[in-house]
C-alpha cells in the first residue's frame, strides 16, 4: 500500500468516506429537529385510522371539509393493494376490516362506486365473505351507522364499570389501550346512537346476505380456543337476553363512573390515552350523553383528534398517536454515537427537553397492581400521565446517563433515580416487564368475543424487558448485586427461541427482539462466547440477505407460528442486526461489514437518509402495524457511527445496552 491508497475498513468503504456519510446522515436527522430541540416523526398505520377519521366527521354531522377529504381520498387510493382491498402494512395481504372501512370512507367522500378502484375493492370484499366478516370494532362502527344490527356486536354492558376487582373481568385486568377504548365504548353500546350521516351513505353492496336478515353472527378470532369460544359465545347469548332487564339505578351509576373515568384521563389536547380510537370514543360518548358542543371537555376532545392529522400538499392521513418522547430519546442516542460537536449539542438539548416530561405526580392505572410504587416514568406521547411507558422510560434514562457529568449544568440524577425506582416496581413476577402494566397476564380474557384481535393484554415481552435490563446494567447494577437485574436476565435467556432469536412485540419482529435482547445481555455482563449470545449471532448471520442487508416481513407474526419471514432489506432492520452483532463483539464480522456497505449504498445523496416504505413497528401483532418514519433516519446513523467508533477504538457506548 502506498501513501496515496486510502485506509479502508472491512466493508471496502474508505474511513474518510464513512465519516462523510455519517456527517451527511447527522445533518439529515437534524433537519427534522423542532425549534425547541425535540423530535417527532410521522407515525403511520394502515387505512383504518384515516378512514375512521372521515367517518367520525360524518357520524357527528360536522361541516364538510372538502379539501381535506379530497387529500385523504388520494392517500387511501394510493395505498390500495394490488389485490383490490387494503392491507395492514405495505405490500401486505388483503384485510377485510381495513378494506370495508376504506371503501366506506371513499364512498362517503364521494368516490363513484362504479369507479375501477371501487369495483376492485368491492369484488375483493365480497370474495372474502363480505362486510359481515369484519372484526368487532368495524362492526361497532357499522352498527353506529345503522349498517348492521347491534346483534352483530358482542355484548359489553356498561355495568362492567361496577364489577369488583376479584371478578374475572375487570378493567384492571386488561391493557391500558383496551381500558381507554372500552370505557367510553360501553356507553355508546348501551345508548346505540345513530350517525347523523347527512349524505345517507350506506354500504349494503358489501354484504353477501342482507345484514338485518342474518340469523346468526360469528364471533371470535382465529387465536381463540374452541372451548373458550364456545363458553363465551354462550355467555354472550345470555347477556343479550338479560341486559335489557338490568335495573336503571346501577346502570346510571355505571355511566357516571365511565364518564368520571374519561374526565379524569382526558389529557388535554393530547386526548384520552393519547391514542386515536380512545379519543374518538370519548368524543362520541360526550355527544350521545348530550354534553353541549361548547363544553370544554368536548372542545378539547375534538381538538386532540385534529392534532393527529398529517396534511401535505397532495394528500393527507391521520396518525394513530404521536411519538415525541420515543423519537427524541432514540435520536439522542444516535446523535451521541455520531459524536460531532453539533450532534452532541443537539442530543443534550433534546435530553433537556425530555427532563420536565417525566411523570412524578400522577399514580396512573399501573398503580392498581403496584400501589406502593412511586411514579417516575415517561410517556410515549407529549402527555399521557396515567399511562407512562416502561420502554420509553428506559431509553430516556440511558440517554441521560450517557451525558451525565459531561456537560456543565446537567443534572439528571434525581430523575434517573426516580425512574429506576419505578422500573424496579413495575417488574412482573416472571422477571420480565410489560409496556404499561405489571403482571397483566390474564390470558383467558383474550378469548372473549370482544377480543377477536387477541390484543387485550399487556404481558411482559422480551423487547421491553431487554430495555429495562439494559438500563439497570448501565446504571451499575449487576447480576451478583441486583435481584431485579438477575431475574430480568434470566427471563431474557428463557425467552430465546430455539433458533437463537427473540420475539419482538413492539418492532418487527425477531430481528427487533434479537437486537434488543443481545444488547441487554451484553450490558448485563453476559460473555460474548456464552451459548445464548452465539446462538443469536448465528441466527442473525443466517438470515442476512444476499445484498448484505436485513429485512423481515410483518407476516412473521402469523398465528401459532414462530419464525422469521424473509423480506427485502430495509434500513431500520439492517441497523438493528448490525447493532445486535456489535453487542456480541462481532464488529469485525464480515456480515457487519456487508451490512454497513448496504447502508452506504442505499443512503440518499440528497438528504443523507434512507428510503423505507415497509412497516417495521408493531402495534398489535396480526391486526395493527406501524411505520415509524424516523426509524430509517436515525437507526442507520446509529449503526454506522458505532461501526466507525469501534473500528477507531473509541465508541462512546462501552456497554452497548442500546
Amino acid at each position: 500500500m502506498n501513501d496515496a491508497t486510502p485506509l479502508r475498513n472491512l466493508s471496502g468503504i474508505p474511513l474518510d468516506e464513512l465519516d462523510r456519510r455519517i456527517a451527511s446522515a447527522t445533518d439529515g436527522v437534524l433537519s427534522y429537529r423542532k425549534p425547541d430541540g425535540h423530535f417527532c416523526f410521522e407515525l403511520e398505520a394502515d387505512a383504518t385510522i384515516p378512514s375512521e377519521y372521515v367517518l367520525m366527521r360524518h357520524y357527528r354531522g360536522e361541516p364538510v371539509a372538502a379539501e381535506l377529504e379530497r387529500k385523504i381520498a388520494i392517500y387511501l387510493r394510493r395505498i390500495q393493494g394490488a389485490h383490490g382491498g387494503w392491507p395492514l402494512f405495505h405490500n401486505g395481504a388483503f384485510d377485510i376490516s381495513a378494506s370495508v372501512k376504506a371503501y366506506f370512507a371513499l364512498k362517503m367522500i364521494g368516490d363513484d362506486i362504479n369507479a375501477p378502484h371501487m369495483e376492485r375493492a368491492r369484488e375483493a370484499i365480497l370474495a372474502y365473505g363480505g362486510a359481515a366478516k369484519s372484526n368487532v370494532f368495524t362492526r361497532i362502527l357499522l352498527a353506529l351507522y345503522g349498517q348492521v344490527p347491534w346483534a352483530a356486536v358482542p355484548t359489553m354492558p356498561v355495568e362492567i364499570m361496577l364489577l369488583p376487582k376479584w371478578f374475572p373481568f375487570h378493567l384492571d385486568k386488561v391493557s391500558y389501550w383496551a381500558r381507554t377504548v372500552m370505557v367510553p365504548l360501553f356507553v355508546l353500546m348501551l345508548k346505540k346512537p345513530l350517525a347523523k350521516n347527512a349524505k345517507k351513505i350506506g354500504i349494503a353492496e358489501l354484504f353477501v346476505e342482507p345484514p338485518f336478515e342474518m340469523k346468526t353472527w360469528s364471533f371470535g378470532g382465529a387465536h381463540q380456543k374452541w372451548y373458550w369460544k364456545k363458553f363465551f359465545i354462550s355467555l354472550d347469548k345470555v347477556l343479550k337476553f338479560v341486559v335489557p332487564y338490568f335495573p336503571k339505578g346501577p346502570q346510571e351509576r355505571a355511566i357516571a363512573k365511565a364518564v368520571a373515568f374519561v374526565d379524569e384521563r382526558l389529557n388535554g389536547e393530547d386526548g384520552l390515552g393519547a391514542i386515536f380510537p380512545a379519543m374518538v370514543n370519548a368524543l362520541e360518548m360526550y355527544d350521545v350523553l348530550g354534553v353541549p358542543a361548547d363544553d370544554p371537555r368536548v372542545v378539547i376532545a375534538r381538538k386532540s383528534i385534529e392534532k393527529l392529522l398529517v396534511v401535505k400538499d397532495h394528500e393527507a392521513y391521520c396518525q394513530p398517536c404521536l411519538s415525541p418522547i420515543w423519537d427524541t430519546s432514540l435520536v439522542s442516542h444516535a446523535l451521541l454515537e455520531a459524536g460531532s460537536p453539533e450532534a452532541e449539542k443537539a442530543a443534550h438539548v433534546a435530553l433537556d427537553w425530555l427532563k420536565p416530561h417525566q411523570i412524578l405526580d400522577v399514580k396512573g392505572d399501573w398503580a392498581a397492581a403496584r400501589p406502593d410504587v412511586r411514579p417516575g416514568g415517561w410517556a410515549f406521547q407529549y402527555a399521557n400521565p396515567h399511562y407512562p411507558d416502561v420502554d420509553d422510560t428506559a431509553v430516556v434514562v440511558m440517554g441521560m446517563d450517557r451525558v451525565k457529568g459531561r456537560v456543565a449544568g446537567t443534572d439528571y440524577d434525581a430523575g434517573i433515580e426516580r425512574a429506576r425506582e419505578w422500573i424496579h416496581g413495575l417488574q412482573s413476577d416472571d422477571g420480565g416487564w410489560g409496556a404499561f402494566d405489571a403482571d397483566n397476564k390474564y390470558y383467558y380474557l383474550n378469548h372473549i368475543p370482544f377480543a377477536d384481535h387477541g390484543a387485550l393484554l399487556d404481558p411482559p415481552t422480551s423487547d421491553v424487558s431487554a430495555r429495562c435490563v439494559s438500563m439497570l446494567a448501565q446504571l451499575g447494577e449487576t447480576i451478583e448485586t441486583s435481584e431485579v437485574l438477575k431475574r430480568g436476565v434470566d427471563y431474557l435467556i428463557a425467552e430465546q427461541e430455539n433458533d437463537g432469536s427473540w420475539f419482538g412485540r413492539w418492532g418487527v419482529n425477531y430481528v427487533y427482539g434479537t437486537w434488543s435482547s443481545m444488547c441487554a445481555l451484553n450490558a448485563a455482563g453476559v460473555q460474548h462466547d456464552a451459548p445464548v449470545m452465539r446462538r443469536g449471532v448465528d441466527w442473525l448471520v443466517s438470515i442476512q440477505n444476499p445484498d448484505g442487508g436485513w429485512g423481515e416481513d410483518c407476516d412473521s407474526y402469523k398465528l401459532d407460528y414462530k419464525g422469521y419471514e424473509p423480506a427485502p432489506s430495509v434500513a431500520s432492520q439492517t441497523a438493528w442486526a448490525i447493532l445486535a452483532l456489535q453487542a456480541a463483539g462481532e464488529n469485525d464480522h464480515p456480515a457487519v461489514a456487508r451490512g454497513v456497505a448496504w447502508l452506504a449504498e442505499t443512503q440518499r445523496d440528497e438528504d443523507g437518509l434512507w428510503p423505507e416504505e415497509f412497516f417495521t413497528g408493531g402495534g398489535f401483532p396480526r391486526v395493527f402495524y406501524l411505520r415509524y418514519h424516523g426509524y430509517a433516519k436515525f437507526f442507520p446513523l446509529w449503526a454506522m457511527a458505532r461501526y466507525r467508533n469501534l473500528k477507531q477504538g473509541n465508541s462512546p457506548a462501552t456497554q452497548f445496552g442500546m
